[in-house]
């Protein structure tokens, strides 16, 4: 139990205000919390490198954790434990003592536990005449249940960082592929171009690219990729125009009208379709208003795993979108015309969408601008590819369930 008496520490080891401060706010624990002691520990260890603290200190905490008698950590049932070091160095696979005490001072230097020491230093518990503890001394897990929700939003940023990392890297290696083969394409089939000043930069690009990378360090190399992407595919499509003639429009629109399904890239029509011929270039469109936020987030769930605070407007689908763009790949410029033409929340819409689809598009950043030319033709609405994404989650989930 928590006596709130020996809160500095025996010997010689000094008092900090670091050390208060932990103390402080375990006495802020609102009562009758109570959290799972393992759910606390998980989300501590996924979420370390947030919190600072080494895998080695974690061995130690779960050892401590393993004396605390019920899965439930509350101030009901006391939060002090009190092994000696013998019974810790079993129970945290045989480590060495010097090393043990090590790891225990940098449990309490991270405030993940509290000394509770008694006057002569030792460990121990006194009971009272009913059997019941009146007083403990050794180590408060006190901070674990005052920190559990900084723990499981530590997780979760880890959780984030790593979706986002692996979606980065899955944006590089289909660029990688995409490039490498298109531009092999183009100097066989002798296309025009500057391909070996192309390939040059394309190889400065990927030899550049580290083992280990945070997020920060890969969005850089995906807007490159795709820029370079970019430039290929308007080379390849200029020669194709040139070779097609204008015949080559009106087989491409019959392809897409026919939903031809080898094409990699499939665009969704306009929601109504009209008689008359659209103008060849039209102003930005209004923001779509019939849709609601919540029906976008039920369609297109995936960009709700990159929003740490959740998504509650409009404006937090936009930034999110906005972030989400990078690790798709989607060069700033394609991003800001396709909110100039659809409109910013349309343009969040999209994102989310192509996110939804993303392992089935090679090129998000093409697509985009494909979209963003069709809505400026007046030819595209996202109403239809809302629609898609909707019945496709819709069919999943029935599956799932």
């Amino acid at each position: 139990m928590e006596t709130g008496i020996a809160t500095t520490p025996f010997g010689r080891r000094p008092m900090s205000l670091a050390l208060l401060a932990a103390q402080n706010d375990s006495h802020e624990i609102p009562d009758g919390r109570a959290v799972d002691k393992w759910q606390a520990y998980r989300d501590l260890c996924e979420g370390k490198s947030v919190v600072g603290i080494g895998d080695r200190a974690l061995a130690v905490l779960a050892a401590l954790l393993s004396f605390y008698p019920d899965d439930e950590l509350s101030e009901e049932n006391g939060l002090v434990v009190f092994p000696s070091n013998r019974q810790l160095i079993l129970r945290a696979h045989g480590m060495s003592e010097p090393t043990l005490r090590r790891h225990l001072a940098a449990l309490v230097a991270n405030g993940l536990v509290i000394r509770r020491d008694s006057p002569n230093g030792k460990r121990y518990a006194r009971k009272g005449r009913g059997g019941a503890f009146e007083e403990a001394f050794g180590f408060s897990l006190a901070p674990m249940l005052a920190r559990a929700g900084e723990f499981s939003e530590a997780a979760e940023r880890v959780r984030a960082g790593n979706r986002a990392q692996k979606l980065m890297r899955e944006r590089i290696t289909l660029h990688r592929r995409d490039i490498s083969k298109l531009i092999e394409a183009a100097v066989e089939e002798d296309v025009p171009g500057d391909w070996g000043g192309i390939w040059r930069r394309f190889r400065a690009v990927v030899d550049a690219i580290p083992r280990r990378a945070a997020v920060a360090d890969l969005e850089p190399i995906v807007g490159d990729l795709a820029a370079i992407r970019e430039e290929v595919d308007i080379l390849l499509n200029s020669h194709m125009n040139v070779e097609d003639s204008i015949g080559n429009d009106d087989r491409n629109e019959r392809q897409y009208s026919d939903s031809n399904t080898n094409s990699p890239i499939e665009f969704e029509p306009a929601l109504e379709k009209s008689g008359a011929r659209a103008e060849p270039r039209r102003e930005p469109q209004e923001p779509t208003k019939g849709y609601p936020l919540g029906f976008v987030l039920k369609a297109c769930p995936e960009i709700i795993d990159y929003a740490v605070d959740g998504i509650a407007s409009w404006r937090d689908l936009m930034a999110v979108a906005a972030q989400v763009r990078g690790y798709l790949g989607v060069s700033p410029s394609a991003y800001e015309d396709a909110c100039h033409v659809m409109g910013p929340e349309n343009a969040a819409i999209a994102v989310a969408c192509i996110l939804q689809r993303a392992q089935h598009i090679n090129s998000a950043g093409g697509y985009l601008r494909a979209l963003t030319e069709k809505a400026r033709a007046g030819e595209f609405t996202v109403g239809p590819m809302l629609m898609a994404a909707f019945k496709a989650n819709g069919s999943t989930a029935r599956m799932a369930g």
